[in-house]
């Protein structure tokens, strides 16, 4: 890129050409205030608090949208830069309802420390024509919207626009439904859009753990260990999953797993799957279906792709079932006396344990998720730094996880754990990674690499995000062999960016998540489901006809309706 001189406040700096005046501020340790600006998202231009003067415009220019040039001189403190600012900041708090103590951004906001800094005053009152919203697993509360359109952006499947008030609205067409990803949550600027419930499960999770007839049971997402550390101070990517577990230990948790166990299971089962369908040219491309989202889209929207999803559950439903099926005989614990909590980093792994297909004998494996973000208000609440604490080890048997179910985070990850096995199986060998490297990594796109397995050529796609999953769909209608295998993944990046994730969140931010997923991969002495002697006991002993492993590790799909649009509150 060109590098060009512009001054900023008089101080001459060396910029690349093409880069924003906010950025190139940024990169200069040089303050703007901004509100909606996300730098993955395009550029709404809507709360104009990054305004700035450029010498020789009449008019104040936004910093997110303006482009620097060569001699450019631009002042980001006057006096009447500071006047206008705090004006649109009173604009902002007219549209603006505060209710900080329940906000997905109470420890990460940016309008807080903008009313901290001009001094703002909340001046909304509340309209009768602005309503809470709830549809499947998100809230959109339209009192504390400003308008800024960044959800409309984001949105996979074009649900979100903003109604005559200028104020998000779900939409009434019969042909669009939410798939509860998220995304809408991690890019709104104000908090004016959450899970449902998010917070109020804690109330309720106090309640069951008070209950002594219940043994209350956690497990953990293989992303969580890479991601919860920000929330107490932690670089990106920082590997806590030791600390994680006595965190939660601290918290009362009788027993402590991990969901990546959980992969292995589906991995094995997956593999299996996968090598079937191509030996008998049946039913492909295999579709992943761990990714609720994902699942959700195609049964609304593709219903005729349902015997194309793998039947395997996904790692947390698989492994609750294990916990109440297999381990509570161990513990001659009456299942339906376990109570399950999962710790996702999604907001639509909410919605996927409570499907009817999800029980087991009339029991669900899975009783409550809780996001990243909630678990860490947990933590909070009682005091506890993830930062401080020493680390422990997850409880037998259900503890040891293979780099292959920990990669299960990032996009691209269940394939690769899947071909590990599947090649394994079918060769007798080990899968090279310099094989399959090619297919890591996708935050927002599509990668397609021709394996071999024995004596098959396997054409698999890896997809990441809704938008691009529908083009290989519409694909896939014209040309119905053009992949063996695919994997989706609703949130760019795949988990490690999944819409309940801590908080901010950028794909720089995502990309330091995934890698330390595949160094602990790297680092493991496992490396696939199939070497894992767990996975190996537990088939043995428990999981030795087809029966069982059928009942307790698959599950099916069935074309979905419209998720209702409920108002909550007026």
């Amino acid at each position: 890129m060109k590098k060009i001189t512009v001054k900023i406040n008089g101080k001459d700096i060396l910029a690349e050409s093409g880069k924003s005046i906010l950025e190139v501020a940024k990169e200069n340790g040089i303050k703007i205030p901004f509100l909606c600006f996300h730098p993955d998202v395009e550029t709404t231009q809507h709360c104009n608090m990054c305004i700035v003067q450029i010498a020789g415009e009449n008019e104040l220019m936004r910093a997110c949208t303006t482009k620097v040039k060569e001699g450019m001189e631009i002042t980001t403190d006057s006096e009447e830069i500071e006047e206008k600012r705090k004006a649109n900041l009173d604009k902002i708090l007219k549209k603006h309802l505060l209710k900080c103590s329940e906000c997905v951004l109470l420890q990460n906001c940016k309008l807080l420390e903008l009313v901290k800094d001009f001094k703002g005053k909340p001046t909304m009152e509340k309209s009768d024509e602005d309503k809470i919203l709830e549809v499947g697993e998100i809230i959109f509360d339209q009192t504390k919207c400003i308008g800024c359109g960044n959800c409309t952006v984001v949105c996979p499947t074009n649900f979100l626009s903003l109604n005559e008030r200028n104020r998000v609205a779900p939409s009434s067409d019969e042909k669009k439904d939410c798939v509860n990803c998220g995304q809408c949550i991690l890019h709104c600027p104000v908090g004016a859009i959450k899970s449902a419930g998010e917070f109020d499960e804690l109330l309720n999770l106090e309640t069951y753990m008070a209950d002594e007839n219940k043994t209350i049971v956690v497990q953990f997402a293989p992303s969580i260990r890479t991601s919860i550390g920000e929330e107490f101070g932690m670089e990106p990517g920082e590997i806590v999953t030791e600390k994680l577990i006595a965190g939660l230990k601290k918290l009362g948790f009788a027993y402590v797993f991990d969901t990546a166990a959980g992969a292995d299971f589906t991995t094995m089962e997956e593999s299996d799957e996968l090598i079937e369908r191509v030996l008998k040219n049946e039913n492909l491309p295999a579709f992943s279906s761990c990714c609720p989202s994902w699942v959700s889209f195609l049964e609304f929207n593709y219903p005729e792709f349902i015997p194309n999803l793998c039947t395997s559950r996904s790692p947390q439903t698989m492994l609750g079932g294990i916990i109440k099926n297999y381990w509570s005989k161990i513990k001659n614990i009456d299942p339906k006396n376990i109570f399950v909590v999962s710790i996702m980093p999604c907001v639509a792994k909410k919605h996927e344990v409570k499907r009817e297909e999800m029980k087991i004998d009339g029991i669900y494996p899975v009783d409550m998720v809780l996001t990243t973000r909630e678990l860490a208000r947990m933590f909070k609440k009682k005091g506890i730094n993830l930062k401080d604490i020493e680390g422990v080890k997850a409880d037998d048997p259900l503890c040891v996880p293979s780099g292959a179910g920990v990669i299960y985070g990032a996009s691209g990850g269940v394939f690769e754990s899947a071909f590990r096995t599947a090649y394994h199986k079918v060769t007798g060998l080990e899968l090279p990674n310099e094989a399959i490297k090619e297919i890591r990594g996708t935050v927002e796109g599509i990668k397609v690499k021709e394996l071999h397995l024995g004596e098959k050529r396997v054409k698999v796609c890896v997809v990441s995000g809704i938008k691009n999953a529908k083009k290989i769909l519409d694909e896939l209608k014209e040309n119905p062999g053009l992949y063996d295998a695919v994997e989706v993944m609703a949130c760019p990046g795949g988990c490690v960016g999944g819409g309940g994730q801590s908080l901010p969140i950028t794909m720089d931010i995502v990309k330091k998540r995934a890698a330390s997923l595949y160094k602990i991969d790297d680092d493991g002495a496992i490396k696939g489901a199939h070497d894992n002697p767990v996975i190996k006991t537990i088939y043995a002993d428990f999981f030795n006809n087809k029966e069982t492993r059928h009942k307790i590790l698959h599950t099916h799909f069935s074309p979905k309706k419209k998720a209702k649009i409920n108002v909550i509150n007026k």
